[in-house]
């Protein structure tokens, strides 16, 4: 039987920590809880680590959560050889902060990275250091150093980052909204959650459920290490956080 988490990092990315009780322990060790900060893996962005505490003060290390038998599920995946939690106890949930500040980064970089480059996407990676989005670019006009040029405009204009909640009805009469090719948000919900840039959203605005910083100028410095051509229409552009070399 699959469980409802409540997700609390959709209405606060910057929590690190947070209290919940356990309500299930599936077959292969997994940890599902009444309520996480832990973000689960989806859409490109990998899945938060870090610990939980009990109240004897001991840790049991978290090395990934996923989703469960539903996008309502998350679980946590213990890293090997750690204690088992009883059903209904209250753990203290702590995430690797630095880890996820990183992946936030990287994921709002990549928002901007559609707004210089405005064209269906057809994959992308969210890492820490190095991450990818693949477009659907017959020819590119522009280079790795025009297109870094423009991202960090962008950074140093130093846009708002918010979220906003719209019906699955009225993304269905603003089809444009979406930027994946080959990918549409889940329907079933019953509404969607959008992430905007800049005031009214008028940078971007895009549904998305990662975590993402509040501000551009949050990012820091990032650059296109590359733009490989991966088919006839198809342009890899690899994205890296620091300043550019050279």
């Amino acid at each position: 039987m699959a469980h409802s988490t409540n997700k609390l990092f959709i209405e606060d990315a910057y929590l690190t920590s947070a209290n919940a009780s356990v309500v299930a322990i599936n077959e292969r060790g997994g940890i599902i809880l009444d309520q996480t900060n832990f973000y689960a893996t989806s859409g490109g962005q990998p899945g938060d680590s870090g610990h939980f505490e009990r109240a004897d003060g001991s840790k049991i290390e978290i090395a990934l959560a996923v989703y469960g038998e539903s996008k309502e599920e998350i679980v946590h995946v213990p890293q090997a050889e750690q204690a088992v939690p009883d059903v209904g106890e209250n753990l203290t949930l702590i995430i690797n902060w630095d880890r996820r500040f990183k992946l936030m980064k990287m994921h709002s970089a990549l928002h901007l990275l559609t707004v210089v480059a405005p064209y269906p996407i057809t994959g992308a990676s969210v890492s820490e250091d190095v991450s990818r989005v693949d477009f659907d670019i017959p020819e590119l006009e522009t280079d790795k150093f025009e297109v870094t040029d423009k991202l960090m405009q962008l950074v140093n204009e130093n846009h708002p980052i918010f979220t906003r909640w719209i019906s699955e009805e009225e993304l269905e009469a603003n089809p444009g909204l979406v930027k994946s090719k080959n990918v549409r948000p889940p329907n079933g919900q019953g509404k969607i959650r959008l992430v905007c840039i800049g005031d009214e959203g008028a940078v971007d605005t895009q549904p998305c459920g990662g975590t993402h910083v509040r501000e551009t100028k949050e990012i820091g410095e990032f650059y296109i290490a590359k733009i490989e051509k991966k088919g006839k229409q198809n342009r890899r552009f690899r994205v890296a956080m620091g300043t550019r070399p050279g």
